[in-house]
């Protein structure tokens, strides 16, 4: 009988595959299971199979509906900020006539290695209707602002994400700008282009695939917001702060509906996987332009 013999490169992964199958794909493999059943942690050992009975149900959830809306918003408002920001500071810290490059370098990488919940108490207390040194300080020149109003919560909760991540895509887009070939810039100093052209017509086009990348990579951290909502909002005034993570995280732990739960988790990410795939479409055909 001929012994089967396992190539040692294969061998060492087989560690890394049991961890990854206990860690990663038991739990999604579990959960995808309880989506549909009608699971309530309260009531263990009497659960039953309901088929898509909690997708259909989604339909008529007001609330998963708002928390999308609100996802969206807050993705679509933070991403595009932190990507306008993040790319004017990589021009002027890629710029050698900067004063205190390294200097800069290091400090507005800062925020983004504190955890999102230590930010989110930091600005819960910094910008409290009451207590807050920041509405204070407005106050001296006569502006009055609740941050967390119905109307301005989800923004102030997109600058937060702006503050603390606009490093991250910083980091990205310099690394992207010192990575590009010198010719091109070289010849449009020769056809004379200067300032604000040669940003538009050399170095733009030639960033579109890193930019492309970077709000992908983004996109997909921030659809995860969850640290600030819970520590500053907890999804109010109302709904006007309710993202699908904190949604989820209520149905499941706070009201014990965990195959609800389940459900809006898979649903969640059906939807991020079409984005992804279409932000993908658009890599891979401004990649191919270039």
């Amino acid at each position: 009988m001929r012994r089967l013999s396992i190539p040692f490169k294969y061998q060492l992964m087989i560690p890394i595959a049991l961890i990854m199958g206990a860690i990663l794909i038991f739990p999604l493999g579990y959960s995808l299971v309880i989506s549909f059943q009608n699971y309530q942690l309260s009531k263990i050992g009497q659960e039953h199979f309901v088929g898509f009975e909690n997708y259909i149900n989604l339909i008529n959830n007001r609330s998963f509906w708002i928390a999308l809306r609100n996802t969206l918003t807050f993705v679509v408002v933070a991403v595009s900020i932190e990507l306008v920001l993040g790319f004017f500071l990589a021009l002027l810290l890629h710029n050698k006539n900067t004063i205190g490059r390294g200097f800069f370098r290091s400090t507005l990488l800062s925020p983004m290695f504190i955890t999102p919940i230590a930010v989110g108490l930091i600005f819960r207390f910094l910008t409290n209707s009451q207590l807050g040194v920041i509405p204070n300080l407005l106050k001296e020149i006569n502006i009055s602002i609740d941050f967390f109003s119905p109307k301005l919560a989800l923004f102030s909760i997109a600058v937060i994400d702006v503050w603390q991540w606009t490093p991250f895509m910083l980091l990205l887009l310099l690394a992207g700008l010192e990575s590009l070939p010198e010719e091109p810039f070289e010849a449009a100093q020769v056809d004379g282009a200067t300032g604000w052209k040669m940003v538009r017509y050399v170095t733009i086009p030639l960033m579109r695939p890193i930019i492309l990348a970077a709000i992908v990579i983004r996109m997909l951290d921030a659809f995860k917001v969850y640290e600030y909502v819970y520590a500053i909002t907890r999804g109010g005034p109302g709904e006007a702060t309710e993202t699908m993570q904190y949604l989820i995280y209520r149905t499941g732990f706070i009201y014990f509906r965990a195959g609800e739960a389940a459900a809006m988790s898979y649903a969640f990410i059906f939807v991020i996987t079409i984005m992804v795939l279409i932000l993908f479409y658009v890599l891979r055909g401004e990649a191919e332009l270039q």
